[in-house]
């Protein structure tokens, strides 16, 4: 029954942010580089980058300590929600008054200082949608998740377009009003949930309980050091290139950076939201002490799939794509198709990272992400000043094969799962074939949508005569 619901409520969340969420990252977020230019963008795209490193201070945790908690004791919802719903409030403060005093500290001036802030609460929002989301999650209330999960892309779509194509308005795109758009989406967004979560529960009054809180962050600090942890190791990369890189030349290197990344931010977004899905899943699964090893392997399978073949067609297109995106402008192509190869490393780290979360091992994955760190920034400090902006995506590319691999050994070892021999012969069966694939139809088709679109039914058919993927297994899962 877990995995029927796994597979529909998977099929719902990710039809709809495949409705919304890639034409946000690939027709909105292109075209406001485009209008603002590399270097307003790359100031821009730092900044947001640096606003997500003291996360820590916004979450504490809680959301991944909700998300767990309440799929396995549904009753606590009652119980929690408003004292957490204001400790987040007093998180929110704390984090935006740290946030502009380091900004202020590392020599930001007013305008930037103006954009960190707005940048700042438009992550205590993000932080607060999360959280609510959680709870849902948590009861699993899928659908209304899924609904709510595009509801903030979609409003910035519709504002963000008016001021990109037409003039009615009399207000045009710049960095300033494409972050307020972000604002007002964010703002709604969380006045939804808010109210959607209010009805699933029969008490909310906000009110001052120390004993509380500091019961919930003793609990929820493991999970904030790891978020602290995973969140520098995957978002100092663009902080880095604008201050080790000259006045300028940073911030153009940065905005390069960003066109890179915007596909594989795309690509996150569907595994991050599979993620959502699994944590309260498998906290179910391990409470009741139910078998994990087949939904473990499915999500693998199906993630895993779709990475090969999205990496694979990164590297044979990758001129093609970024031009496409980047309205002719190809300086960024060979980093997108480095960094959509760290996206097979990714997928890996959300199946198995959010099972070592719901299984509790955070002391070994918090050394982990520590280590990752480590070798993140070191990297960094070698290879950016010789290669950039590429010098970059090569410290991400070893950071994230490194961490995937300790976080599949770990779970290997504390589940005491099989070594699947079969699987891993058979992944490297079905990577030989796409990449196979990708070179046929590369030399016969001029016309690369025709060759991208092959290439995808081609090797979805592979995976399925590799027996990769496994439609019956599927049909049978859903049908059970």
């Amino acid at each position: 029954m877990m995995q029927k619901k796994f597979i529909i409520n998977l099929a719902i969340l990710i039809s709809l942010n495949l409705l919304v969420k890639p034409f946000w990252i690939l027709i909105i977020e292109p075209a406001v580089q485009y209008k603002v230019g590399n270097e307003a963008y790359g100031e821009y795209f730092a900044l947001f980058n640096f606003s997500f490193l003291l996360n820590i201070l916004l979450d504490f945790g809680i959301t991944n300590f909700n998300n767990k908690n309440i799929a396995q004791n549904n009753h606590l919802l009652e119980k929690h929600f408003s004292g957490l719903f204001l400790l987040k409030l007093m998180l929110g403060v704390v984090y935006i008054i740290v946030t502009l005093s380091i900004g202020l500290a590392i020599g930001y001036n007013f305008r930037y200082l103006k954009l960190l802030f707005l940048l700042g609460f438009n992550q205590f929002l993000i932080s607060m949608i999360l959280y609510l989301r959680s709870n849902l999650l948590g009861l699993h209330a899928f659908k209304a998740d899924s609904l709510i999960s595009v509801l903030d892309r979609s409003i910035m779509i519709i504002i963000c377009g008016v001021l990109l194509w037409t003039g009615f308005t009399g207000i045009y795109i710049d960095v300033m009003n494409f972050v307020y758009a972000q604002t007002i989406a964010y703002l709604f967004t969380a006045i939804l949930a808010f109210w959607v979560v209010l009805r699933k529960t029969e008490t909310f009054s906000l009110s001052w309980n120390r004993p509380f809180f500091i019961m919930i962050l003793k609990k929820s600090f493991p999970f904030a050091v790891l978020v602290l942890l995973m969140t520098f190791y995957n978002r100092l990369d663009a902080v880095m290139i604008e201050k080790l890189l000259p006045e300028g030349e940073g911030a153009e290197q940065t905005g390069i950076y960003a066109k890179g990344f915007r596909l594989l931010d795309a690509a996150n977004m569907i595994a991050y939201l599979l993620s959502l899905q699994l944590l309260p899943i498998f906290s179910r699964m391990i409470k009741h002490k139910e078998n994990v090893e087949g939904i473990v392997k499915l999500s693998f399978t199906l993630l895993i799939t779709a990475a090969i073949i999205s990496t694979a067609i990164s590297w044979f297109y990758q001129v093609e794509l970024i031009s496409l995106i980047n309205h002719g402008v190809t300086d960024s192509a060979t980093i997108f198709s480095m960094l959509m190869t760290c996206f097979i490393a990714i997928s890996s780290t959300y199946i198995f990272g959010t099972l070592l979360t719901a299984n509790g091992n955070l002391k070994q994955l918090n050394i982990m992400a520590l280590l990752g760190i480590c070798l993140n920034f070191s990297l960094n400090l070698i290879l950016i000043p010789s290669y950039k902006a590429m010098g970059a995506a090569y410290s991400s590319l070893v950071t994230q094969f490194f961490t995937a691999g300790a976080q599949v050994y770990l779970s290997y070892r504390i589940f005491k799962f099989r070594i699947n021999y079969r699987l891993i012969f058979t992944l490297l069966v079905f990577s030989i074939g796409v990449t196979g694939i990708g070179f046929l139809c590369k030399y016969f088709f001029n016309n690369y949508l025709i060759g991208i679109g092959l290439m995808c039914i081609f090797s979805g058919m592979w995976a399925l005569l590799t027996k990769l993927i496994s439609l019956k297994s599927i049909i049978r899962f859903a049908k059970s």
